[in-house]
């Protein structure tokens, strides 16, 4: 375990870091919110804290990263990020908050769950509002990519880092030859996506503002939003259709939103077999939620239709972003979309969830074993296109499930324990794990009045969905420290 060399790029990360809390000063002194003295406290303690982890091992001599020193990095700054990222909050004079709350808002918005302390969110200062989305925008394409994307200078094998932070089972872990040109290539990918939905959320009636700060939420699969009802704040069919095609463009791998960029061409699209398997369960999900409103009697056909597709993907993908409170919807509506959740995005995408590929291998494996009960001297091959599947790979996928499982009823269990009621709880754990954001019950609109207790252990569950269960819990082994 290389510490000096984890303490030189903590560091780093975290002085770079500090400077993404200039934007909200810029954004303070535009709107004159009187709101920037908590952004220069916490952008002076950040970049301090910062360079006095830097500076005494800055001259250290640069060793190679071993896979080990990427998980404890990539996880020790998320926790770090999550902490000093509560400042402003704390600092801030509104909205009053508890450590647990500053810590459970800002972890939210770093792991793109969405789930909130905060009421009355058209009241508070602007600078305030564009700080949580922008913790939103960063987290989605993840603070280690960027790092490594604008400081090439690190030089110490970067795909240790790429591959502990990139969500997911990425099929192709390296789009270019070098790690900093793939993340560079997939920052460039994700800004022309932030950038053109801003430009059509103007279009379609948003001010400059609304339109920059969600579509910092919509490209990261986040659901934040500068007003308390959301997306219905804006009561535009134009506005619900935007968003709920950007949502589905994130949820999908960003390899081949690079290879559209790259090639100028999006037959790969089609022919990619989890990307077909996610469009199908959200053509489904939708045509069911939209058909049961409709027919129960809850919305008109159009409205039916609108609130049907606008919900069961922005649910479905985990974002969170709401135009109608579906808690409330009728029948089996609201447990649906929070099942939906659990397979969120693809893998390489912002989503979360456990991803549509694991999803996709689970369900085939589940067919191939019914066939080989039939057939049972049979030989049949797990395809996933014309690739076939090894038995490893299918391994590690259940492992992963039946981890992701284990830690969803610890986590339960322990949520029941401080005295919250069974659907709550489910709902809270759901829409943590999965980065989600809203849940059911108590938590159905914010989770402000749940315990601190309840909410630290949330803000676990968060780092653990988004960290993808394996890379955090692996710290927690033996063999993890052995030498």
């Amino acid at each position: 375990m290389h510490i000096s060399l984890i303490l030189r790029i903590l560091g780093m990360l975290l002085m770079l870091f500090s400077l993404t809390l200039i934007s909200p000063i810029v954004v303070s002194f535009i709107f004159d919110d009187q709101a920037y003295p908590a952004f220069l406290f916490s952008f002076l303690i950040t970049l301090i804290s910062g360079a006095l982890m830097w500076m005494p091992v800055h001259k250290k001599r640069t060793e190679e990263l071993r896979t080990r020193d990427g998980f404890l990095i990539t996880s020790l700054f998320w926790l770090v990020l999550g902490l000093f990222g509560s400042l402003p909050f704390l600092f801030a004079q509104a909205p009053e908050m508890t450590i647990s709350e500053a810590v459970f808002e800002s972890i939210s918005g770093l792991t793109t769950t969405g789930a909130t302390v905060i009421s009355g969110l058209d009241h508070l200062p602007e600078s305030i509002l564009f700080y949580r989305q922008q913790l939103q925008w960063i987290g989605g394409i993840g603070i280690i990519v960027i790092a490594v994307a604008i400081l090439p200078m690190l030089g110490i094998g970067g795909m240790q880092l790429y591959r502990a932070e990139t969500p997911g089972p990425v099929k192709d872990s390296k789009l270019t030859p070098r790690i900093t040109e793939t993340a560079k290539a997939l920052f460039a990918v994700y800004l022309m996506l932030t950038a053109s939905c801003a430009l059509a959320y103007w279009l379609a009636g948003m001010t400059v503002f609304d339109a920059i700060c969600h579509s910092f939420a919509t490209v990261a699969i986040g659901g934040f939003s500068t007003h308390d009802a959301s997306i219905g704040y804006f009561n535009s069919p134009a506005i619900m259709m935007i968003c709920s095609l950007y949502m589905l463009i994130a949820g999908i791998n960003f390899a081949l939103h690079f290879y559209a960029w790259r090639l100028k061409r999006v037959g790969h699209y089609l022919r990619d077999p989890e990307t077909r398997f996610y469009c199908y369960v959200m053509f489904g999900a939708t045509l069911v939620v939209s058909s049961y409103l409709i027919l129960s009697g809850s919305y008109s056909i159009d409205e039916g239709l609108l609130h049907g597709i606008f919900q069961t993907i922005s649910i479905a993908t985990t974002t969170g972003f709401a135009t109608a409170d579906f808690a409330h919807w009728p029948s089996f509506l609201p447990l649906l979309l929070i099942f939906l959740s659990f397979m969120g995005g693809c893998a390489g995408s912002t989503g979360g969830g456990i991803k549509a590929m694991r999803v996709m291998l689970m369900a085939k494996q589940g067919v191939r074993e019914l066939s080989q009960l039939v057939h049972p001297n049979a030989v049949i091959p797990l395809k996933v296109g014309n690739r076939r599947v090894e038995a490893k790979v299918v391994s590690a996928v259940w492992s992963f499930f039946a981890v992701y499982g284990f830690a969803f009823i610890i986590i339960l269990l322990l949520l029941m324990s401080t005295g919250m009621d069974q659907v709550t709880a489910f709902s809270a754990v759901t829409a943590t794990l999965n980065n989600l954001g809203p849940g059911l019950g108590e938590v159905s609109s914010n989770f402000s009045s749940i315990g601190a207790t309840s909410q630290w252990l949330l803000c676990f569950s968060m780092l653990l969905g988004r960290l993808e269960v394996f890379t955090l819990l692996v710290l927690f082994t033996p063999e993890f420290w052995r030498r």
